[in-house]
């Protein structure tokens, strides 16, 4: 398992948590909505980190932005494998020509 997989885990977890006991759970209560707002604000910050040139920010940032992911697919039932499997099935096919299978959708 790696890192990813574990966090996506204690995200699981946390679903029916209290959510005075767990800033995941406040989350989670707060509805689907605010989960994905949290999300965008979390890669606005990193964006900013990354304009900035500050790696330490960046990183930080980053990881914030995964978290906040993982939440957001949680809260929208999205199992972190089936956006490994997404990324998986578009390996080794070029962005160019990924975007432009895209298009008709």
């Amino acid at each position: 398992m790696s890192v990813l997989d574990d966090l996506a885990a204690t995200i699981a977890a946390r679903k029916g948590a209290d959510p005075d006991s767990s800033w995941t759970a406040k989350l989670f209560a707060k509805g689907p909505e605010k989960c994905a707002e949290k999300f965008g604000e979390e890669a606005i910050e990193a964006i900013i980190e990354a304009v900035k040139g500050d790696r330490a920010g960046l990183t930080s940032e980053a990881a914030d932005v995964l978290y906040h992911l993982l939440v957001m697919l949680a809260a929208r039932e999205v199992p972190l494998d089936d956006v490994l499997n997404e990324l998986a099935r578009r390996q080794g096919t070029s962005g160019i020509a990924e975007k432009a299978s895209r298009k008709g959708k």
